[in-house]
């Protein structure tokens, strides 16, 4: 089916968090200086990481660079066009940019997830088998793990955006959030969407939610590991888990929420959707390296060559 000949709507108006001129401008200002925080902390991480060859080469920076790249490249699919939207009176996106925002959003998401559990499992090796951490996560399997991430979010996406690209959309277009997202964007299509909706669910609702079970589960097993070879190891550990927790709570609960009752149409799930565009990507330099003295030593290192240099 050509999208072409079966789609008579050439674009999608999207409702945005608020009508009230008021709020729009309050919610330009945070979110302009939240996507600013974003980029400059993340960006911040990618070139230390980088350029640092003692992080560089060190399995647990190497991913966390890569997480930071990602957290970056999701914000900017999103955060910038809502931004400029809330100085709009008519917030609209082309048919086709909405299909590309969609196939990005799924895509990153999607490798990102797959990154957060190669995460956690990096960090169980390093604590349950240190003598072997090296042996373990070498640079091939570091290498391998990543584009790992990225051929699963890539399959992630292509099996729902080739269904959705041949769909007709001649109805309402109307998207009651603040970017494309596909629950909301197939239920404007003319056809019958019980079988998308049985493949949203099947998708991207089952592959958040058993990320997220694997990650609690490998949490888990590394506090009760630590547990049992020392009771102030586990404070230490305990501390430290708890803000990956509490991030990877905030990434993946909207994500379950929206994608594993993806047809519910509640007007909460815009709001939800600020948590994995914008919130975390925001918390994640914070929780997991612009708290860690290593990251800081390396930053002043960089900052030293640098002004040595001049």
């Amino acid at each position: 089916m050509d999208i072409k000949n079966t789609s008579t709507i050439t674009e999608f108006v999207l409702l945005g968090l608020t009508s009230t001129w008021e709020l729009e401008i309050f919610f330009f200002l945070i979110f302009l200086l939240s996507y600013a925080a974003i980029m400059a902390g993340n960006l911040l991480i990618v070139v230390t990481v980088t350029f640092d060859f003692h992080l560089n080469s060190t399995p647990m920076y190497f991913l966390l660079g890569n997480l930071s790249f990602l957290d970056m490249t999701i914000s900017t699919i999103t955060t910038p066009k809502m931004i400029t939207d809330f100085l709009r009176e008519k917030k609209t996106i082309s048919l086709w940019g909405c299909m590309v925002q969609m196939f990005f959003l799924h895509f990153l998401g999607g490798s990102e997830m797959t990154l957060l559990v190669v995460m956690a499992v990096d960090r169980y090796i390093a604590i349950c088998k240190p003598l072997h951490y090296t042996t373990i996560m070498n640079h091939r399997v570091l290498v391998g793990s990543v584009l790992l991430s990225w051929s699963v979010g890539f399959v992630h996406t292509m099996s729902q955006m080739v269904f959705t690209i041949t769909l007709s959309f001649c109805g309402p277009n109307v998207v009651d959030n603040i970017f494309c997202d596909l629950p909301l964007v197939v239920k404007l299509v003319c056809t019958d969407t019980y079988f998308l909706e049985l493949l949203v669910i099947a998708d991207s609702g089952l592959l958040s939610l058993i990320c997220f079970v694997l990650l609690l589960i490998s949490y888990t097993v590394i506090l009760v590991t630590v547990r049992h070879r020392s009771s102030g190891g586990l404070s230490k550990a305990l501390s430290t888990l708890s803000a990956h927790i509490t991030v990877v709570t905030l990434f993946f609960g909207p994500c379950i929420f929206i994608y594993a009752w993806p047809f519910s149409s509640l007007s909460v799930d815009k709001f939800l959707s600020v948590f994995y565009s914008v919130i975390t990507p925001l918390l994640n330099p914070i929780i997991y390296t612009l708290r860690n003295q290593e990251m800081k030593a390396a930053m002043s290192r960089l900052r030293t060559q640098h002004v040595s240099s001049r």
